[in-house]
């Protein structure tokens, strides 16, 4: 019987630990430069040490125009790669896979913070944020980027890279019906849409193809994400299962609801037909408690992103194998520091209503 700790082979010769995973977690700790710091490196490999499977980095910017916030973490450039390196070996110390999420945030870069000026797939303009259309060089440079990104990760030893295709990043930016407004082959219908997605997994795919490949999605509209179909999302699915991706990561938010579009269907088993089954399907989304996460399993996941409860529990694996208490919501700011978290990561969760105990 598959359970929480049954191994997962991801590809041949990488197989994770158990199915048990760190989600992509923004923490605003990398130097300003995009460089790796000791504090998050600190956070990562104590939730290697503490049981996690596969440890996901933050969302790295690709570009420095992609750049959507402070202390992000960079695989830009090849200034990257001491830190990147040291960041694999110490979390593979740990036990664990390594994973970056490869992200450009598009019509959500900050020019403030990457010096540039923003592009997406259409131009955009409402009271806080204004960018242009990227234009045919714009698009290629960003495919590129990807994929050079990827063949640093793989210098560096990490064992797969994710492409950030959810939360109205680029990738999203250009599937959707509200973001993308474009005429040429890059908008339009489905399989215009889905070109820069597409053609970013076949990049990669060819740079680094000893990594495993992973892309997250978000099936439906929630929060920035917006102009996406659940039956349009399935068919990208499809589309990058045939590319050559490894990895399914769905971002549903709150994983125990069902699809909006389908109020009688999870999403995981819908993906799940969808696709063949040596792609792998992760799921994130409001996961805290065991019986959470092993009720993805049970609708067919092969494995769970935790977010706010790793951030709040860096062993949450050996937590939940010990049948032991776990933090929950709020959290006292000096219970997070003993977790790992440094001040600037503790006061960026502030944001988040009710995470930090007042």
């Amino acid at each position: 019987m598959t359970g929480l700790f049954t191994p997962l082979e991801l590809r041949k010769n990488v197989t994770a630990r158990n199915r048990i995973w760190l989600a992509p977690l923004t923490n605003m700790q990398s130097h300003a430069d995009g460089t790796l710091s000791e504090d998050e490196l600190h956070f990562l490999a104590k939730r290697a040490d503490g049981g996690f499977g596969l440890i996901e980095t933050c969302a790295a910017h690709v570009t420095q125009d992609g750049k959507a916030w402070p202390g992000e973490l960079g695989v830009h450039d090849d200034a990257m790669l001491p830190g990147l390196t040291r960041l694999a070996s110490r979390l593979h110390s740990g036990g664990a896979l390594v994973s970056a999420q490869l992200f450009h945030g598009g019509l959500r870069a900050d020019p403030a913070v990457s010096g540039l000026e923003r592009w997406s797939a259409s131009a955009h303009t409402d009271d806080d944020t204004r960018c242009r259309a990227g234009t045919e060089a714009d698009i290629q440079r960003a495919i590129d980027a990807f994929a050079a990104a990827a063949r640093r990760c793989a210098q560096a030893g990490f064992d797969s890279v994710e492409l950030h295709g959810a939360h109205g990043y680029l990738l999203s930016q250009f599937l959707s019906t509200v973001y993308n407004q474009r005429t040429d082959a890059w908008g339009g219908s489905l399989e215009n849409r889905a070109r820069l997605i597409r053609e970013t997994v076949r990049a990669v795919r060819r740079a680094a193809p000893s990594l495993v490949l992973a892309v997250r999605l978000s099936p439906e509209d929630f929060g920035q994400a917006k102009g996406l179909d659940l039956d349009e999302t399935l068919d990208v699915a499809r589309m990058l299962a045939d590319d050559g991706m490894d990895i399914l990561h769905l971002s549903l938010w709150r994983s125990a609801l069902n699809t909006k579009k389908r109020p009688e269907s999870h999403a995981v088993p819908l993906f799940r037909t969808a696709i063949p089954s040596h792609v792998r399907i992760v799921v994130a989304g409001a996961i805290w408690t065991r019986e959470e996460a092993e009720a993805q399993l049970a609708h067919g996941a092969d494995a769970v992103a935790l977010g706010r409860a790793a951030i709040a529990n860096h062993d949450w694996p050996e937590r939940i194998r010990r049948d032991s208490a776990i933090n929950r919501m709020p959290v006292a700011a000096d219970t997070l520091r003993g977790e790992g978290l440094s001040d600037g990561f503790v006061n960026y969760m502030r944001q988040w209503k009710t995470f930090v105990a007042a």
